[in-house]
């Protein structure tokens, strides 16, 4: 095994944390464009639905051109994203933007998880994973404090654009610099058959969990400025440090799974990652006290930093024969991300209150509790 191989891959997580900026950019467009709930989370929603779309055709390009060569790929589209925002602040081109984000990390996600494999395989690919959402959890972190910072300086929100761009380039020349051995497809399937592996119930189970990890994960990111805004006064520069907050402990989340999921049961620490989550979602349904909302908001970053890793490392090992395939489907699952911020911003809307985000996000928590009886000892 060679470790060296390691750090472009990681630098390639960093890259793929980009998409979560998406959450403070979205606060900053409303208020630059006056937007309502409902019209600004079409933003991160825009982002997510491309999940939907590009996951299965991304496994099918990998299993054509290998998955090293897709990555590349996905950073090529990722840095046409960053470069769009600077040339202008109207909607549509913002739409635009995300979309290219969404579809680049799309293919990202798809082919730079089983990367992974190619360099680090059994029990040791939970934590290896874990430790690469902790590289992308950095990113997520650092976004909206660049935000905020940008703000209010001659440079603007924007200016984390140009930055992210810089390290994308610096990340696709690491990895098509790297040599990384990928093992042959023994028997690649078809779009068709693709689909047909959600017929099997442990991947359907599990394509579900990941759907409500990511809807929980971007509405957070979403909700939580807005929450201080509502119940707190905040300004918009100052609520978005709530969405570093959340970033922060699922940084550090991932750091300690990084090393406990090579040490303990994989269903107990799931188990305990999800009521984390149960109790910081229950307390932002009553809470007003700031301290207490970034409490409940650490709470729920920390519960849900591992969550993806276990899931994801379940369902290769589930189907290992079509490794490519099945990272597909569950990078599909990511369209939870579509789905969960348009269900918030409509309830929001309807209560005029953001309890009514709250609301659609304890689903997903929900789920996932009744999921951890589905998720085997590793």
């Amino acid at each position: 095994m060679d470790y060296k191989k390691l750090i472009p891959v990681f630098l390639c997580f960093f890259v793929m944390g980009f998409v979560d900026l998406t959450g403070a950019a979205t606060n900053f467009i409303k208020a630059d464009l006056q937007l309502s709930d409902t019209m600004a989370n079409i933003i991160p929603s825009m982002v997510f639905f491309w999940f939907l779309i590009f996951s299965i055709p991304s496994s099918l390009l990998m299993n054509k051109i290998g998955r090293k060569k897709t990555v590349l790929v996905s950073l090529a589209v990722t840095f046409v994203s960053l470069i769009l925002p600077l040339l202008g602040n109207s909607y549509w081109l913002m739409l635009t933007a995300f979309a290219l984000l969404g579809i680049g990390n799309t293919i990202m996600q798809t082919s730079l998880n089983p990367l992974v494999s190619n360099i680090i395989s059994g029990n040791r690919l939970a934590s290896s994973l874990t430790l690469g959402q902790f590289v992308k959890a950095i990113a997520s972190f650092v976004a909206p404090i660049i935000a905020s910072w940008g703000a209010v300086t001659f440079f603007g929100w924007k200016m984390l654009f140009p930055i992210f761009a810089v390290i994308n380039i610096l990340a696709f020349i690491a990895l098509y610099s790297t040599s990384i051995h990928e093992e042959p497809v023994a028997k690649p399937a078809g779009f068709a058959g693709c689909v047909g592996l959600l017929g099997k119930l442990p991947v359907l189970l599990l394509f579900l969990g990941i759907m409500c990890h990511v809807g929980v994960d971007v509405g957070t990111n979403v909700a939580a400025p807005k929450l201080l805004i509502e119940r707190a006064g905040m300004t918009v520069e100052d609520a978005a440090f709530a969405s570093s907050v959340y970033f922060l402990f699922r940084t550090l989340g991932c750091l300690s799974g990084s090393f406990l999921l090579a040490r303990f049961s994989a269903r107990n620490f799931f188990m305990v990652s999800v009521l984390m989550m149960v109790a910081g979602m229950s307390g932002l349904f009553f809470v007003s006290d700031v301290m207490a909302m970034y409490v409940c908001i650490a709470l729920i970053g920390f519960g849900n930093s591992n969550v993806f890793s276990i899931i994801f490392a379940q369902a290769l090992n589930t189907v290992p024969d079509n490794k490519n395939e099945v990272s597909g489907l569950m990078i599909m699952g990511l369209f939870g991300g579509t789905l969960f911020p348009l269900c918030m911003g409509l309830a929001s809307d309807a209560m005029a209150t953001q309890t009514g985000s709250v609301m659609v996000m304890m689903i997903g928590v929900v789920y996932l509790l009744l999921l951890t009886f589905k998720i085997k000892h590793q």
